[in-house]
């Protein structure tokens, strides 16, 4: 008994780890056993503690929580919009009614209810990874262009020789915009990688019937244009995107910092970043709305067999044929998926930085 007390007294203290990782001399091979097993036992739990504290730091990074933040306010939008995602859709392509009421009646007689959702699996995949990056790329470059202003306005800005000639960059500082260039940013990264899926989704809203499933859509691109096929209209869906991209974030922070200004507050309430994300969305869509027209087209153009060269070309085609009112053609639509989708995704996307952010100080 005294020895089996003696052997358990020394298992615990090297578990609680106050004696050396080489133990002491044991008086017996039996000992010297449950030594060797308690100094394993105390190395497994301080290396699974190491990782569950770098797996903790990880994820509540800045970083990483705007992204899941992003990821989740996308996910939660999109499973909400889907029917005027659709509308929009074949408005913009020119299939079908050209009214919302007609081309709502029209899904529905055509494919029932579910026809609303067409392709809705796949603009999910799309939209979780889009608006994950697209929000995490604003936020960090939105974070690391007003770090180095800060930098150069302490320390001087650096200057930029070219032959005899030394150009003094500090008027950066006041001409370009962090907010802006972040805006821009997301909206680059985030087509780039996300496009194939964009891609996918136009052409299972447009022809279901050709295009039944992701599968089958992916299958007939690749066998048609082979990989370049999924990334069809790359070029003007990156004109079309950086006007909006930039109009978009740049009028949702400058609103949003102008209006807790006026009213002497740090933050601004749900209701209040519903409406300042819908009009921010409302103005980015006016804008950029001819280049998305000319985009569509130029993406679904190759299943009609009539795709025009370029974007000019496009945007020259529906002025020809529609006139100038045929660059707005479903705008309405457009402004009725783009108002709720910018307003609910910014509500939803601060309310969880709120949460996985809790205990980050502001910035």
């Amino acid at each position: 008994m005294d020895l089996e007390a003696a052997s358990r007294n020394k298992r615990e203290v090297l578990v609680l780890g106050f004696t050396d990782a080489y133990g002491q001399e044991m008086a017996d091979s039996k000992e010297g056993e449950i030594h060797k097993v308690a100094v394993a036992t105390a190395v497994l739990r301080f290396r699974t503690l190491d990782a569950g504290g770098t797996i903790k730091s990880f994820f509540g990074s800045r970083e990483v929580g705007e992204f899941v933040s992003g990821a989740l306010a996308g996910a939660m939008t999109k499973a909400v919009l889907a029917p005027l995602e659709t509308i929009r859709t074949r408005m913009v392509v020119g299939v079908g009614s050209k009214h919302i009421a007609g081309s709502f009646l029209e899904i529905i007689e055509d494919h029932g209810w579910r026809g609303l959702w067409a392709g809705n699996t796949v603009n999910m995949l799309r939209t979780i990874p889009s608006q994950a990056i697209e929000l995490g790329t604003f936020e960090c470059v939105k974070r690391t262009m007003s770090s180095i202003q800060e930098d150069w306005k302490e320390n001087g800005s650096p200057k930029l020789q070219i032959g005899r000639m030394n150009l003094d960059l500090s008027f950066l500082c006041n001409c370009i915009s962090p907010v802006a260039v972040g805006g821009a940013a997301a909206g680059i990264v985030s087509t780039i990688i996300c496009h194939p899926l964009e891609v996918l989704k136009d052409r299972l809203t447009v022809n279901r019937e050709a295009y039944p499933s992701i599968t089958v859509a992916m299958s007939k691109i690749y066998k048609n244009d082979g990989i370049g096929g999924l990334y069809a209209g790359l070029s003007p869906t990156l004109i079309g995107m950086l006007p909006y991209s930039t109009t978009y974030y740049f009028m949702y922070e400058t609103m949003k910092k102008s209006y807790c200004q006026a009213k002497r507050k740090k933050s601004l309430n749900r209701a209040e970043l519903l409406i300042v994300g819908a009009l921010s969305g409302l103005m980015a869509s006016t804008l950029s709305f001819p280049l998305e027209v000319a985009r569509k087209r130029l993406m679904v153009g190759a299943m009609q067999g009539k795709c025009p060269p370029h974007m000019l070309a496009a945007l020259s085609e529906v002025v020809g044929r529609e006139g100038l009112t045929g660059l707005y053609r479903g705008w309405g639509a457009s402004c009725l998926k783009v108002m709720p989708s910018s307003g609910i995704t910014w509500m939803f996307y601060e309310a969880w930085k709120e949460i996985l952010l809790a205990d980050r100080p502001p910035i």
